[in-house]
């Protein structure tokens, strides 16, 4: 690890990636990312690289679609409505089975919606977002630190199951600035024998393609994807527990969020209620059996979103519906307080008892 020094998180996505190998930016400014693009503009051309303003977000993830086609470590970045119009051209990079990574430092919506940090693309990210049967690896991150880690493990896991990966971040993670030591990687070469990178006379030409004309094969294709899909299901959850021991109310919450209600979860203990924290890292693949398994201990869950309820829906489909959830959230661009979240816990451990 390198020595701490204080970064915004968006920085900190720009410099870990540059650290996990990656040579290759294309973008778009939109504001609360924009910040990894300047980064990108300043360190690309220094190292060797390739950073390119697109002329918008459609050309931007057409650019990262050739450059993982040809084998190299590749990603782009953007905000709510930029991810949006990237969307064609994630489910073209997913139809080809090609790794890359894709950030999105969300903001309010829909439409223009607002500058301000928001959770409301969960659905986006976590169920695909464009056209087809498909799914992204979605990682959120709680700390500048978690921006610069997850950004390194999100080449990894897209390089290691050839598929794209998401960090899914809001406007608060990428402008708030922290201590971060960026991890000094060992850049490992990963074998891409579909690559479409020259033949040298070697070998056949390989192809880089997501149009199968004839169902059976598509079909075929879809289901061998899925096989992927549950490899990393089984393999790939990541989470955090906080005071799950012996918690009677459980708090579900990812990214900025769940730096809330950790601070009301602790003073809810003080207060003798009995509530502890479960944090997605993983949005997709999410942790199910985790919270299926604290259905069996706790009274009841409160979802804690900068949306108007997304996760919820996980939260109830991963605990069978076998105790209550409740929703704690505000939208729009506002975070919820402290005292919020512990009013939401008051109010739960009242109701059921």
């Amino acid at each position: 690890m390198t020595d701490k020094v204080l970064m915004k998180g968006n920085e900190a996505i720009a410099e870990a990636a540059i650290k996990a190998g990656c040579r290759h930016y294309f973008g778009y400014p939109i504001t609360p990312q924009t910040e990894i693009a300047a980064y990108m503009a300043k360190r690309m051309p220094k190292i060797g690289g390739t950073f390119l303003q697109a002329e918008s977000e459609v050309s931007a993830i057409n650019m990262v679609y050739g450059v993982a086609g040809a084998g190299y470590r590749v990603m782009t970045s953007s905000s709510s409505p930029g991810i949006s119009l990237k969307q064609e051209g994630i489910s073209y990079i997913v139809g080809a089975d090609l790794p890359a990574l894709i950030v999105n430092v969300q903001r309010g919506g829909p439409g223009l919606g607002g500058i301000q940090p928001s959770q409301s693309d969960y659905f986006q990210a976590t169920k695909g977002g464009g056209h087809g049967d498909y799914r992204l690896i979605c990682l959120a991150p709680a700390s500048v630190q978690e921006m610069a880690d997850l950004t390194i493990k999100a080449f990894d896991l897209a390089d290691k199951y050839r598929m794209p990966a998401m960090l899914l971040a809001d406007g608060t993670m990428g402008q708030m600035m922290e201590p971060v030591s960026i991890p000094e990687v060992t850049a490992k070469p990963v074998d891409k024998p579909w690559a479409a990178n020259g033949t040298k006379g070697e070998r056949k030409h390989n192809i880089i393609n997501s149009l199968y004309l004839k169902p059976e094969i598509l079909e075929k294709v879809n289901f061998e994807r899925f096989e992927r899909y549950a490899q990393i299901e089984a393999n790939e959850v990541m989470y955090e527990e906080y005071m799950m021991d012996d918690a009677e109310y459980c708090v579900v919450a990812f990214g900025i969020a769940s730096r809330v209600s950790k601070n009301a979860v602790t003073e809810a203990r003080k207060q003798g209620i009995k509530v502890g924290l479960i944090r997605p890292i993983t949005l997709w693949p999410f942790p199910k059996d985790v919270l299926n398994a604290a259905a069996d201990k706790v009274k009841g869950f409160i979802s804690v979103e900068l949306s108007m309820g997304q996760m919820i829906e996980d939260v109830r489909l991963a605990t069978n519906c076998k105790k209550p959830v409740v929703l704690c959230n505000r939208a729009g661009g506002m975070i919820p307080s402290p005292e919020q979240v512990l009013d939401s816990i008051k109010n739960l451990a009242k109701e059921v008892k």
